[in-house]
């Protein structure tokens, strides 16, 4: 006979609808996927079932009223990162900055390594699939690092290679023809900056986002240097990129080498650099994978059928 044991935790009327949800839908979901039952009454929630169950419940609790002291709300995806990964975090990764995300922690158990690996080296490869955040968490470490004064501006670049569109129907210049491209580190940005701010500092070139193309030849002294989509990299490109660290400089390259838009994709550079750097002191690689996206819950069960499915065709991923 399993054990059913009662699991406390208190939660102010002020915040109960936050954390249980519309109709107490986050509530009804803790439940039904860990298999309890659970009541509120009086500012307390009480979970009952089999005790590795109910204590994870109250974890799951823990988490969602951890998001509401940090960010002021609770969202879907943060319950489903709470019941994936109930435990909560080391609060000395946390990533503080001025913009509405106001302070950004680690949602995973990759996530924390990567964040450990960005603050402990001055190169940094993320490698992932989408949605497990290594974009944003980038650059929410360069904002952070600007903010505490551990370097003086951000430089942030991105191929300019297509992934079945075509530039040159764009209008404008190389600039405006890329600006699409970019939107993802904007949106970063916007959550980790005040606008204001953010206008500023582009305005003043303490942050400067641009192609990769425009690197060549420059030398980045006192800079947080973010490449992303690497994989659209070749190893050229990869080594120039390298070579512009300067004095007082860190760098993260991310990137998901199953979305390759380089024919072959073998000429990837970032799938050829880790036997090259590998073992260097000074850098690290941090490797995420399903377990670590953030996004949307379907996004994984989407990640994990394609590989099994190239898996099964023999394919390499692309």
């Amino acid at each position: 006979m399993v054990e059913s044991v009662r699991v406390q935790r208190e939660l102010p009327l002020e915040l109960a609808g936050e954390v249980l949800g519309p109709g107490d839908s986050f509530l009804r979901l803790i439940c039904s996927r860990l298999g309890v039952t659970a009541v509120y009454r009086d500012g307390v929630v009480v979970f009952n079932g089999p005790v590795e169950a109910a204590e994870k419940a109250g974890s799951v609790l823990d988490r969602l009223r951890e998001d509401i002291e940090t960010t002021g709300s609770v969202r879907d995806i943060s319950l489903y990162t709470a019941l994936d990964f109930p435990s909560p975090g080391d609060p000395g990764l946390d990533l503080p900055v001025p913009g509405k995300a106001g302070r950004v922690s680690p949602r995973t158990p990759g996530q924390e390594e990567y964040i450990s690996a960005m603050r402990g080296s001055e190169i940094v490869f993320s490698i992932g699939p989408a949605g497990t955040g290594k974009t944003f968490l980038a650059v929410a470490a360069a904002v952070a690092s600007l903010r505490d004064g551990l370097v003086e501006r951000i430089v942030i670049t991105r191929p300019a290679v297509e992934a079945g569109e075509n530039l040159g129907f764009l209008p404008g210049d190389l600039l405006q023809k890329i600006d699409p491209y970019l939107r993802p580190i904007y949106d970063a940005l916007n959550d980790t900056l005040s606008p204001a701010r953010l206008r500023r500092s582009m305005d003043n070139g303490v942050i400067e986002v641009a192609p990769l193309a425009y690197m060549r030849g420059r030398t980045l002294n006192n800079a947080f240097v973010i490449l992303d989509e690497a994989q659209n990299t070749t190893l050229t490109q990869l080594k120039m990129f390298l070579t512009r660290l300067g004095f007082r400089s860190r760098a993260v390259i991310t990137g998901d080498i199953t979305q390759i838009d380089l024919k072959p994709a073998s000429s990837s550079g970032l799938v050829r650099i880790r036997p090259i750097l590998d073992g260097v002191d000074g850098i690290r690689f941090v490797v995420l994978g399903e377990r670590d996206v953030v996004r949307h819950p379907l996004v994984q069960k989407i990640i994990t059928a394609f590989a099994r499915y190239e898996q099964s065709q023999g394919e390499a991923p692309n």
